[in-house]
């Protein structure tokens, strides 16, 4: 029988009594003195009523500019930003890549260069507004459109819809991710006053409720500044949300009529808004280097000004598809974007002023009636002397120090691999290994690149250039398979042969109405002569960090006369002053990927238009740094490191 504390029930009275009385007070204190006196100034945020933004009671006209944190070095955020301050522009616009930070389901990242919390402060402190594009989709040219591959784990998956295996996922990341961001919003004293509502879903439109979804999901975790939409021509008619101000996207002139003509009929009298005029535009591998001209930027720039619009430039700075983030297209043909983001846009890869930052700065101090900041110092660019490689590993040599592989019945795209905690493979190469007894005819479907020997005749060589991926016999190329050439033959061969396909994953596309079919590696089974091959070993090579970590001194070889390819190759680049950028140049090489101090600088192939990698000095150290290439079919004579880029733009100084 329980012990009764006979003073309990007094003191229970007591405590009811301070909670009433204590209510009956505050009930007579004017909340709003207890804020600091820079809280109290924000109350209303920004508002889109009749035809001018309104910050506060003053209008409030937005010139915007784009930079990705995650595109470029965290120790250049702040001469990017300075830049951007120096430029007249007066807000910062940034999108949240899903996929890198949220790299394993239930496991984020926000640190070093994913420090989204640093980088929004960082632009308060310069003195910056922002809008911030958290998705869940952002399309940016990044894998997937910024979706983590994980999601595609589910044969059933219906990305960007109310399916519940996307909403699920959409619904955890949000929990974590807007609790980062409400303290940064304007009415908590941070610098953002709008968000975006996901990203041109109109030119989607698989799901009317999705969009609604969307919104309540931002309102449900505490977002109460202006909620926007972005869409362009193709999409504004199906992308608008009741209750969110639309925005468009757009690059000629002619688009401009849309600014008036939709918008005012689909909203009304409110403040137009042009979220991205396009700058420039990406580049893809084996397509042409885009350029778009400077009067044409300056006239569109102007015009839209002048129909009363505000305006962000897509890009201000670029930037670069560190490792292997970058996007894909694909409508008639399947094109992987280049390496860079330069984007032709206002300041170079590297961050150098260009024509249109001159321009422009012009324009909007004009517009400003101030003076502006003076735009930072260049960052210095230097000529390293050329690395030739001193030590070499080949891939089949590779083999034994790279993490047991996954043994399986059947081949296993690269998102169901059993691998990183049940969460497959996102970026890299796999590679799948069996064995066979005749020749024929094989066949598979393979994304994105795949390569199998022996060596090619000159003529199907010159083809299998913008092919994705290799097949080999025992250790010899005997071929390439894509999303075109499905069958390649195998020649004669006596007795086991090992049959090894390795596969490239070249960017998962970003854009387009086939999302949801974007897994890598062999999908599905691979054919010898109609018969299904069994037994597979597969190597994930997703080429990590902690990837390299295994291939300690003694593993590495002197280079051949005649290297075994797919290969890595070693040298060491010295630095014997302060590190400053420079521009990798591979001439004589053809496809592979670099690697100096274990950061991945991204993707080369020598069919352009790309021909240089920018390698940032921070990256760097004084004294001898680690140069790591892996090529996949033909190694050149050394590694230069220029102090501009090869192709392309060339810095501009005033």
């Amino acid at each position: 029988m329980p012990k009764w504390n006979v003073r309990r029930p007094g003191r229970l009275l007591g405590l009811l009594l301070l909670v009433i009385l204590s209510f009956l007070v505050l009930r007579r204190l004017n909340w709003s003195s207890l804020a600091p006196s820079w809280l109290r100034h924000r109350q209303l945020g920004l508002q889109a009523k009749d035809q001018n933004f309104m910050l506060e009671d003053s209008a409030f006209w937005i010139f915007g500019g784009s930079v990705h944190y995650f595109r470029v070095p965290r120790a250049y955020w702040r001469d990017r930003l300075l830049k951007m301050k120096a430029c007249g522009l007066n807000t910062l616009t940034t999108y949240v890549p899903w996929n890198l930070h949220e790299p394993e389901r239930g496991k984020f990242d926000f640190s070093g260069n994913l420090d989204m919390e640093a980088f929004i402060l960082l632009a308060a402190e310069v003195g910056l507004w922002v809008i911030l594009r958290p998705g869940p989709y952002i399309c940016s040219e990044i894998d997937l459109g910024g979706l983590p591959s994980w999601l595609l784990q589910d044969s059933s998956m219906k990305l960007r819809t109310t399916y519940e295996g996307f909403t699920k996922a959409v619904d955890l990341y949000f929990d974590h991710l807007m609790a980062r961001v409400v303290p940064l919003q304007y009415k908590n004293g941070g610098p953002i006053i709008a968000v975006q509502v996901e990203n041109e879903y109109g030119s989607y439109n698989k799901d009317p409720a999705y969009m609604p979804y969307i919104k309540k999901a931002l309102e449900d975790r505490g977002i109460v500044e202006l909620l926007l939409t972005s869409d362009n021509e193709d999409g504004l008619s199906k992308g608008t949300v009741d209750g969110v101000l639309a925005t468009i996207n757009l690059q000629s002139q002619n688009e401009l009529r849309l600014l008036h003509n939709f918008l005012q009929s689909v909203q009304g009298v409110r403040p137009k808004m042009v979220m991205e005029y396009w700058t420039g535009w990406f580049d893809s591998w084996g397509g042409p280097h885009h350029i778009l001209d400077t009067s044409e930027v300056l006239r569109t720039v102007s015009a839209i000004i002048d129909a009363g619009a505000s305006i962000n430039l897509y890009m201000f700075h670029g930037g670069t598809n560190f490792g292997f983030i970058n996007g894909a297209m694909h409508f008639q043909d399947y094109m992987s974007d280049v390496t860079s983001y330069d984007y032709d846009a206002v300041l170079t890869e590297a961050g150098d002023y260009t024509p249109k930052y001159i321009r422009l700065r012009e324009l909007f101090g004009s517009i400003s009636g101030a003076s502006l900041p003076l735009p930072p110092d260049l960052l210095p660019k230097v000529r390293y002397e050329p690395v030739v490689p001193a030590f070499y590993l080949s891939l089949w040599d590779a083999l034994p120090y790279i993490k047991e592989p996954v043994t399986s019945e059947k081949p296993v795209n690269m998102e169901n691999l059993p691998i990183n905690d049940g969460n497959g493979q996102s970026f890299g190469y796999t590679l799948y290994e069996t064995t066979i007894t005749s020749s024929g005819i094989l066949s598979a479907l393979v994304r994105d690149r795949g390569q199998t020997g022996p060596p090619l005749p000159p003529s199907a060589h010159l083809v299998s250039r913008l092919l994705p991926w290799q097949v080999f016999l025992n250790t010899e190329t005997i071929g390439f398979l894509d999303y075109k050439t499905k069958k390649i033959p195998i020649p004669l061969i006596q007795g086991f042969t090992i049959l090894r396909i390795l596969v490239e994953n070249c960017g998962r596309v970003n854009y387009g109405e086939n999302i949801d079919n974007q897994r890598k590696g062999l999908i599905g089974d691979i054919y010898l002569n109609d018969t299904p091959l069994k037994k597979f070993k597969i190597y994930s090579l997703d080429m990590k960090k902690s990837f390299f970590q295994r291939f300690t001194a003694e593993k590495w070889d002197p280079v051949p006369g005649v290297p075994t390819l797919p290969a890595f190759f070693l040298g060491a680049l010295s630095v014997t002053s302060f590190p400053y950028d420079t521009f990798v140049k591979l001439e004589g090489w053809e496809k592979g990927v670099v690697f100096v101090n274990g950061y991945n600088l991204g993707r080369y192939w020598n069919i352009g238009p790309q021909e240089t990698l920018y390698l940032p000095g921070v990256w760097l150290n004084e004294g001898i740094n680690q140069v790591i290439v892996f090529e996949e079919m033909m190694q050149g004579p050394v590694i230069q490191f220029m102090e501009m880029p090869y192709l392309g733009r060339q810095q501009y100084v005033e």
